[in-house]
């Protein structure tokens, strides 16, 4: 895997969902993996957001991790703009506790799947996301392997 690209970016609808996901930066930091972070809101600019979506292969993107908080209609969104596997991070809401994220997240349609991970959950979703490229990168693959066996001993 060339070190210098990105294949995994991490997207939120708003700055605001900022805190939540640096847990998922901290996983691909600590494996070493590069990503690149980027804001956009399904709701207020939904024509920057599809366009992203729609480019994310060309863009050498092969996995997103997607935080959404309230309606949440971000993983969804570009999900149906994309065929690169999206995950899905309810953030939680002062509303109805994040349960609102979940469920906008987690019940998609046939077709338009989204992994989804628990509420404000975003280091599983860096390490589902590691995962997926761990079946194609052996030397990723090597490094999760050792994390699991590490965190069994602990």
């Amino acid at each position: 895997m060339s070190e210098n690209k990105s294949r995994i970016v991490i997207i939120m609808g708003s700055i605001s969902d900022e805190n939540i996901m640096k847990g998922a930066e901290e996983i691909l930091n600590d494996f070493d993996i590069k990503y690149e972070k980027v804001i956009s809101s399904a709701h207020r600019n939904p024509e920057k957001t599809i366009n992203f979506a729609k480019n994310l292969k060309t863009s050498g993107f092969e996995v997103v991790i997607a935080g959404a908080g309230k309606a949440a209609h971000l993983p969804g969104v570009i999900a149906s703009h994309t065929t690169i596997p999206v995950i899905g991070v309810p953030i939680k809401t002062d509303d109805l506790g994040g349960l609102d994220s979940l469920l906008s997240i987690v019940q998609m349609p046939t077709g338009v799947p989204v992994a989804t991970v628990a509420i404000n959950g975003s280091k599983n979703a860096a390490l589902l996301a590691i995962q997926i490229l761990s079946l194609k990168y052996p030397e990723i693959n090597k490094k999760f392997e050792l994390y699991k066996i590490k965190m069994g001993s602990n």
